[in-house]
């Protein structure tokens, strides 16, 4: 079991606190305490997660990096990289770089779904004739 903290005015704040400071829900916390995301720095005297002030920096850093598309495994090594002592922006330069591929992947198999939907609608009949063992005749399915 965690340690038990008697925190000073400042220095810690219980789950409910951080989640309210940083926007998010308890139970995200709790998950990226899970994960490893976010550690909590002991537990108070009735058993509650404390949570150092710098957590709500940590949280932004996740935010910033999922809104780029980062995976929480791949925002987890970042971390790590960080907690070790040293600086992510590296390991995070590459990940942007590997982002952007996926997208272009990603627009390249939009553009083909795209093309293939206009061909279906090109061809669509509002009122098919029924056919037998067939849900929509204009899916040939």
């Amino acid at each position: 079991m965690g340690t038990t903290l008697r925190p000073t005015p400042g220095s810690a704040m219980k789950i409910g606190a951080l989640a309210a400071r940083s926007g998010l829900p308890v139970k995200t916390l709790r998950y990226y305490e899970d994960l490893g995301l976010l550690p909590a720095i002991g537990r108070s005297e009735g058993g509650y997660r404390l949570f150092a002030e710098d957590s709500l920096r940590r949280l932004e850093f996740i935010r910033r990096l999922k809104t780029l598309g980062l995976s929480l495994e791949e925002i987890q090594s970042c971390l790590a990289v960080h907690d070790a002592g040293e600086l992510p922006c590296h390991d995070i330069q590459a990940m942007l770089k590997h982002q952007i591929k996926r997208i272009e992947r990603q627009i390249s198999d939009l553009g083909q779904l795209r093309t293939e939907l206009e061909g279906l609608l090109a061809g669509w009949r509002s009122d098919p004739a029924r056919e037998a063992d067939l849900i929509c005749p204009n899916l040939r399915l």
